[in-house]
C-alpha cells in the first residue's frame, strides 16, 4: 500500500512531464545547436585552433590581432556603410507601401501578396537574380538607363558601385516590414484622425502627429531587428561580389567566414564572432535606452509612464 502510494503521479505531475516532454525538442535543440557552440566559441576565442591539430591556449593574442588588423577595419567600415545605405531606406520604404496599401483600392488583398512575397525568397536566388539585374553588359538595370541616354556603372566590378548595388538589393525583401507596419497601421483608431481633421490638421500633420507616434513601437521593432540583420549580411556579398572588387564589399562576416573555413582560423573567428555579438549587443541597448525619447505606448508619453 505504501509502495503504491509512493509512485502514484499527481494530475499536476503529469501535466508537468507532458509540459517538458513537448518542449524537449526545443530544449534539446538550443542546448546543442545554440549554447553549446557559444560556448564552444568563447573557449575557443583564447585559443589557436586550425582544426586538425588540438587547440593550443594563446590568450588575448586573438583579440590583440584583431585590433592591428587593417582587413577587421575594412570589414567594419564597409558594413557600418551598407547599414547606413540599406536600413533608413528600407524602413522607409517599407512604410511608405504599407500606407499605400492601407488605403481602399482595388484588389487590395492581390497588391499585398504580390508586395510581399519577394520578402519570402530565400538569399542565394536573389543575389542570382539581382547578379542579371546588375550585369554591366545586358543586365536590366543598364538595359533601363540606356533608355534614357544614361550610360550605367558596372555595378558589381567597380569600387564606387559594388556596395550601393547590394544596398538596392536588400529594398527587395521590404515587403516583410511591410506587412509589420501595415498591421500597426490598421491598429490606429480612426478617432484620432476624425479629431484631428476637426482641429485643422492637413494631410502631413496627421501623418506626423497621428500615425507616426501611433506606429512607433512597430517602427522601433523594425529598427532592431533591421540593425541585427544588417550587420550580420553575409549571402548577397558572398554570391556576388565575394568581398571585391578591391574590398569594397569586404562584410565582417564575410571576413569572419573567411578565417574559419578558408584559412582554419577557429580561434580567431570565434574572437571576430564575440566581438561582432559584443557591439551588436551594444548598439541594440542604445536603441532601446533611446526609445523612451520616441516610442509611444499607449497610457505612456514618450516612454514614460503615464
Amino acid at each position: 500500500m505504501e509502495r503504491t502510494r509512493r509512485f502514484h503521479i499527481t494530475p499536476a505531475r503529469r501535466e508537468a512531464m507532458w509540459a517538458y516532454g513537448l518542449i524537449s525538442p526545443w530544449i534539446i535543440g538550443f542546448l546543442a545547436f545554440t549554447l553549446i557552440p557559444m560556448v564552444a566559441s568563447f573557449v575557443l576565442a583564447f585559443t589557436e585552433y586550425n582544426v586538425i591539430q588540438p587547440a593550443r591556449w594563446i590568450g588575448g593574442d586573438n583579440y590583440q590581432g584583431i585590433v592591428t588588423d587593417p582587413l577587421f577595419w575594412q570589414s567594419v567600415k564597409v558594413t557600418l556603410t551598407y547599414a547606413g545605405l540599406s536600413l533608413i531606406p528600407s524602413l522607409v520604404l517599407g512604410l511608405a507601401l504599407a500606407m499605400l496599401l492601407n488605403a481602399e483600392i482595388v484588389g487590395l488583398s492581390a497588391w499585398r501578396t504580390l508586395y510581399y512575397l519577394p520578402s519570402i525568397i530565400s538569399g542565394v536566388p536573389v543575389a542570382v537574380l539581382f547578379g542579371f539585374v546588375f550585369n554591366k553588359r545586358f543586365g536590366v538595370l543598364n538595359w533601363a538607363l540606356d533608355q534614357f541616354g544614361i550610360r550605367g556603372p558596372g555595378w558589381l566590378s567597380t569600387p564606387q558601385w559594388a556596395l550601393p548595388a547590394l544596398a538596392i538589393m536588400s529594398l527587395w525583401g521590404v515587403g516583410g516590414g511591410m506587412i509589420l507596419y501595415l498591421a500597426g497601421l490598421q491598429g490606429v483608431p480612426t478617432t484620432l484622425y476624425d479629431a484631428a481633421k476637426v482641429d485643422g490638421a492637413n494631410g502631413w500633420h496627421r501623418f506626423w502627429h497621428v500615425t507616426l507616434p501611433m506606429i512607433s513601437p512597430v517602427i522601433f521593432y523594425n529598427l532592431v531587428l533591421g540593425t541585427i540583420g544588417t550587420f550580420q549580411y553575409f549571402t548577397g556579398a558572398y554570391i556576388l561580389t565575394d568581398g571585391g572588387p578591391n574590398y569594397a564589399t569586404w562584410f565582417y562576416n564575410l571576413y569572419l567566414y573567411r578565417n574559419a573555413f578558408y584559412y582554419s582560423k577557429m580561434g580567431y573567428a570565434s574572437a571576430l564572432a564575440w566581438v561582432l555579438f559584443l557591439f551588436v549587443l551594444i548598439l541594440t541597448l542604445v536603441i532601446f535606452r533611446s526609445s523612451a525619447a520616441w516610442v509611444y505606448y499607449e497610457g505612456q508619453l514618450k516612454g514614460g509612464r503615464g
